[in-house]
C-alpha cells in the first residue's frame, strides 16, 4: 500500500479563497492526498492567491523564489515536489506565472480547482499544465455532485459557496476579469452540502460569494430563487442554528434578503455592506451604481425589519481624484451610520482595470493621513459597539477551547469573540452569557444558566447592546 502523498495549500485574500483551499483538500485527499502544515516535506504545494491587495503578485513571486529552493532540497533527497499556483492571480497571469517562475508545474484558475487531478497527471507526462478559462456552467450546473464524504467539516463554522463572479464592473476592481460572470450555484446543491456539513457536526454556515446577494440559483422547483428564499430553507435543516452571507452589494439587497432578517431567527442580524465612499462623485468614478443617499436608505430599510442589526463595511482611502471635501463625505457617512466594525485600504491600482489608467491620484502623504482619521474613527465606533454588551446578555455559539486553562471561546451574532470558564461540553452549543468586561476586541463574561451537555443548540438572541 502506497504511503499517503502530503499536501500544503497557502490562502491569501479573502473568505472564498479560503472555501476553495478546503475544496481543493476535499478533492486530492481522493487521489491520495493528506494536510501537512508545512510546504518544506510536501509532495505538493499549492499556493491559493488572491489579486485584490496591493503587490499581491509579487508576494507570490517571492514564495515561488522560497518553494524553488525547497524543491531542489527534495529533488537530492529523491522525492519530488509539484507547484501549483491556483487562484485569481493564476487567473489574471497565466503563462507568465511559468515564465516568470519555470519552478511551477500547474497554474489553474479559481472555475478549474476541481481538474487538479486531471492537470497533476498532465503535468507529470507534459512537464506543465495550465487551465485558466471560465468553465463555470460546468463547475456549477452540470458536474456531478459530490462524493458523500467530499463535504467535511472543519470546525462548528463553515463557508459554503452560493455565488460567483462580478457583474458591477467597479473600475478599481479586478474580480470580473479573474473570477468571470456572476453565476449561482442550484439550490439542491447547496442544500446538499450544507446538510452533510450538519451530518458531521457543523452549526454555522456562511453562504459566501463575490455578490452572495444577486444570488439567482435553479430552485428545486425549476424557478430562480433570491437569496432570501434560500436563507429560508436552509434555516429548516436539523442542526443549523446559524446563518450568515458575505458579501453584498448595496444594488442587489430585495425584499427576500430583508424579510428572512425579519422571519428567520437563524439569520444572523450583522451585515457587510461595502459602500467604498461616501462622496457621490468618487461612487460614479468608481462606477458603483448608487450614491451614498442610496446606501443611507439600504441601511435604514434593514433597520426598518430588525432594529438590533449591525453592520460592516469596506472603504477605500485616495481613489484617483479624491479631494479633501470628497474625503470628508467618507467620514460623515461613517459618523452618520455607525458600524460594529470596517475593512479600510489605501487605494493602489489594479492593471487591466479602467481606474489604473486615471492620471489624476493622490500623494501617498495624503493617503496616508486620510486613513488614519478613516481608522481612528473606524475604531471608536467598534470599541463603542464592543463596550455596549458590558452588562448585558448575548447568545454565544461556542467553537473550541480557548488559549486559557479552562476558557471557551466562542462569537456573538456579530463576531465578537467570547470567553468563559466553563467545561469543553458547551462546544457547539448557543448559550446565554452575561458580558462582564471587555479585553482588546474579546469579550469576557460567564454563563448566564448552567450549560448540559447535549442540551440543543437555541438560534433564540438577547442582545442588549
Amino acid at each position: 500500500m502506497k504511503p499517503p502523498r502530503k499536501l500544503h495549500i497557502k490562502s491569501y485574500g479573502c473568505q472564498m479563497n479560503v472555501y476553495d483551499a478546503q475544496r481543493m483538500v476535499d478533492t486530492l485527499t481522493g487521489e491520495g492526498f493528506v494536510e501537512t502544515t508545512s510546504a518544506d516535506d510536501a509532495d505538493l504545494v499549492i499556493l491559493n492567491t488572491c489579486h485584490i491587495r496591493e503587490k499581491a503578485s509579487e508576494k507570490v513571486y517571492s514564495e515561488l523564489g522560497r518553494l524553488r529552493a525547497a524543491k531542489a532540497e527534495a529533488a537530492q533527497n529523491g522525492r519530488q515536489m509539484s507547484i501549483a499556483v491556483a487562484g485569481c492571480v493564476a487567473q489574471a497571469e497565466g503563462e507568465e506565472i511559468i515564465r516568470r517562475a519555470p519552478v511551477v508545474d500547474v497554474v489553474v484558475g479559481p472555475q478549474s480547482y476541481h481538474h487538479l487531478p486531471q492537470l497533476l497527471a498532465r503535468a507529470n507526462s507534459d512537464g506543465r499544465a495550465i487551465e485558466t478559462e471560465f468553465p463555470l456552467q460546468d463547475k456549477f450546473g452540470f458536474l456531478p455532485p459530490p462524493r458523500p464524504d467530499a463535504i467535511r467539516a472543519r470546525g462548528i463554522s463553515s463557508f459554503v459557496t452560493v455565488q460567483e463572479g462580478c457583474d458591477k464592473f467597479c473600475t478599481f476592481c479586478v474580480v470580473p476579469y479573474t473570477r468571470g460572470a456572476e453565476v449561482s450555484r442550484p439550490v439542491k446543491r447547496i442544500i446538499d452540502d450544507v446538510m452533510r456539513l450538519a451530518d458531521n457536526g457543523v452549526r454555522e454556515i456562511t453562504l459566501i460569494g463575490q455578490n452572495v446577494n444577486a444570488y439567482h440559483g435553479e430552485g428545486p422547483d425549476g424557478q430562480s430563487w433570491p437569496l432570501g428564499k434560500l436563507l429560508h430553507r436552509l434555516a429548516e435543516i436539523p442542526g443549523i442554528v446559524r446563518l450568515r452571507y458575505s458579501t453584498s452589494h448595496p444594488r442587489d439587497v430585495d425584499d427576500s434578503l430583508l424579510e428572512a432578517h425579519r422571519d428567520v431567527p437563524a439569520l444572523m442580524p450583522f451585515v457587510h455592506l461595502p459602500v467604498q465612499s461616501g462622496s457621490d462623485r468618487i461612487l460614479a468614478a468608481m462606477n458603483r451604481k448608487h450614491t451614498a443617499g442610496d446606501y443611507r436608505k439600504t441601511i435604514d430599510r434593514f433597520r426598518a425589519v430588525r432594529q438590533d442589526i449591525a453592520f460592516s463595511s469596506d472603504f477605500i482611502v485616495g481613489f484617483p481624484g479624491e479631494t479633501e471635501e470628497d474625503f470628508s463625505a467618507t467620514l460623515a457617512l461613517v459618523a452618520q451610520i455607525g458600524y460594529a466594525g470596517a475593512y479600510s485600504f489605501k487605494y493602489s491600482p489594479r492593471p487591466g482595470t479602467p481606474a489604473a489608467d486615471i492620471k489624476e491620484t493622490v500623494s501617498a502623504q495624503d493617503m496616508d493621513k486620510r486613513l488614519v482619521r478613516l481608522q481612528e474613527l473606524i475604531d471608536s465606533q467598534q470599541s463603542a459597539f464592543n463596550m455596549a454588551a458590558i452588562g448585558n446578555t448575548v447568545d454565544v455559539l461556542f467553537e473550541r477551547a480557548a488559549r486559557n486553562p479552562g476558557q471557551i471561546v466562542g462569537r456573538t451574532a456579530y463576531l465578537q469573540p467570547a470567553h468563559v470558564m466553563a467545561s469543553p461540553d458547551i462546544i457547539s452549543q448557543v448559550l446565554p452569557v452575561r458580558i462582564e468586561s471587555l479585553e482588546r476586541y474579546s469579550l469576557l463574561g460567564e454563563l448566564a444558566a448552567p450549560a448540559h451537555a447535549g442540551r440543543p443548540a437555541s438560534s433564540h438572541m438577547t442582545h442588549g447592546a
